[in-house]
């Protein structure tokens, strides 16, 4: 299922950022570091006020901790020319590419739906999660990769709208409340294919809208690797971005934003700021050569999938046992939540100090 290579010496450094600063907020997670940071003793605090942007918007609205499935799924699209170039120039067919990504689709599809059937100790069938969910981004990304930048537009676009038709107009009796948790298309599909809603509103049919994102990304790629000077590559980024939120915000009174079913105006904020953020990271680290520090996030963006894998299966809880009675001894005077704050920057350290090993060793786990 995995492999070990050699890392390659031609990276596209922001990227790996980009990748890097995602991952380490996934991460940071499964440390319950944003749980802490929300606690009363914080209440009016920046501390609370920045802990809540890390959390999920409870339906209609959008915190920044709603945009990294975006930002992940974006940066997938984007790496994918990058990479398939690469296949190709070593001698691959388009054939064995495309087996290559029929497979990784398959495989992160497995792992994401496994992941969910952990806690149950039993099979259960959901796939509302980012690798599952990429699963199908993925493939769908890849099937029009070698079309035109306007079919490509297009066909993102046909997938929006489609998504918003269902919401709004498919007879459903008992869902017919188009953006209302519960009582909406993405809630008769999660019973239709798992038996029971998502606790939590979240619909197993955001993958069909978001594949938006993912092809937005493979376009992004697509640019970065063409002829064009990194001034205008940067101007396309910006216009593009920019763009993305004013249909997303500008259509706001009409469809709501709501991230849980990933919502036309949802789809097209969330990739405007999936663009802009790569805009600001090219500018700063490839355009402007600001590389200080920088590899403390790249390093966590070369092994993306082993990181989250890890953490979530019980690496990060595990850590978090090994350190806990350490921890309280040094800093349980300081009162509980403090205490427990700094025991989940200690394991978010761990987590990274993981990924900097492996980074050490040239090892890199991809499927």
């Amino acid at each position: 299922m995995a492999k070990v290579q050699e890392s390659s010496n031609n990276r596209l450094l922001s990227l790996d950022f980009y990748r890097g600063v995602t991952m380490f907020l996934l991460i940071a997670e499964f440390s319950h570091l944003f749980t802490y940071m929300v606690a009363p003793e914080f209440e009016g605090t920046i501390v609370h006020a920045i802990g809540e942007q890390f959390h999920h918007m409870e339906w209609e609205g959008m915190h920044f901790w709603d945009l990294i499935q975006p930002f992940f799924m974006f940066i997938v699209g984007v790496a994918m020319p990058l990479s398939f170039h690469k296949r190709i120039a070593r001698g691959d067919t388009y054939n064995q590419v495309f087996k290559h990504a029929l497979k990784r689709a398959f495989l992160m599809l497995v792992l994401g739906w496994a992941l969910y059937c952990i806690d149950p100790g039993k099979i259960v069938f959901r796939f509302q999660n980012v690798l599952a969910q990429l699963s199908v981004t993925y493939i769908l990304a890849f099937i029009i990769l070698k079309r035109p930048v306007a079919v490509q537009i297009a066909f993102s676009v046909f997938l929006i709208l489609i998504s918003e038709a269902l919401y709004r107009f498919f007879p459903l009796e008992g869902f017919n409340h188009a953006f209302l948790p519960g009582e909406n298309f993405g809630a008769w599909f999660n019973i239709l294919i798992s038996g029971k809603e998502d606790g939590g509103h979240w619909a197993m049919f955001n993958a069909i809208p978001t594949a938006a994102h993912t092809i937005w990304g493979v376009l992004a790629g697509q640019l970065m690797m063409g002829n064009k000077t990194d001034k205008r590559k940067l101007q396309i980024l910006l216009v593009t971005g920019v763009l993305g939120l004013i249909i997303g915000f500008g259509l706001s009174p009409f469809t709501p934003i709501i991230k849980r079913i990933s919502t036309s105006t949802f789809v097209f904020a969330s990739g405007g700021w999936s663009i802009l953020a790569l805009a600001l990271c090219y500018w700063l680290i490839d355009m402007r050569k600001y590389q200080k520090g920088v590899l403390f996030f790249a390093i966590v963006g070369m092994n993306p999938l082993f990181i989250y894998l890890f953490a979530h299966v019980g690496g990060a809880d595990l850590i978090r046992k090994i350190v806990l009675p350490f921890s309280n001894a040094i800093f349980a005077g300081m009162g509980e939540v403090y205490a427990m704050l700094i025991l989940s920057i200690i394991v978010l350290f761990f987590l990274w100090y993981l990924c900097y090993w492996l980074y050490k060793k040239r090892i890199y786990i991809k499927i």
